[in-house]
């Protein structure tokens, strides 16, 4: 069975750039929608943006919307986020996650997911 490994996460200044990366390995994604999720220390994960098998449908959370940007290349089967205008509060876990077709909000419509990668932004 495939998985999904994150990449790309780091330090940054606020106001800097990231982007991650969640590509699957001995899998397709080319049927999956995939999400970002989100945890900081002591918090609960919460959602950060999501994209269906197609790309035809992008979420993002109210926190990132305008900042982030969600993308996928089925060719490479991998989906990325380009995080830009980061700020200290968005300092967490970043995690990927896959379901079929459709995006979905919550953590718990996704049966696949990464270990994660850190993403620290300095103030």
């Amino acid at each position: 069975q495939g998985h999904l490994v994150e990449s790309g996460g780091g330090l940054t200044q606020a106001g800097g750039s990231l982007r991650l990366s969640c590509a699957a390995s001995g899998r397709t994604i080319t049927y999956s929608a995939v999400g970002w999720f989100r945890q900081a220390p002591g918090k609960e994960r919460e959602f950060v943006a999501a994209i269906s098998f197609n790309g035809d449908d992008r979420r993002y959370a109210d926190s990132v919307k305008g900042r982030f940007t969600i993308s996928r290349d089925n060719a490479k089967n991998t989906v990325s986020l380009e995080m830009n205008s980061l700020k200290p509060e968005d300092t967490a876990d970043y995690y990927c996650a896959a379901r079929l077709y459709y995006t979905k909000t919550l953590a718990t419509e996704y049966s696949d997911w990464g270990q994660g990668t850190q993403v620290t932004v300095s103030s």
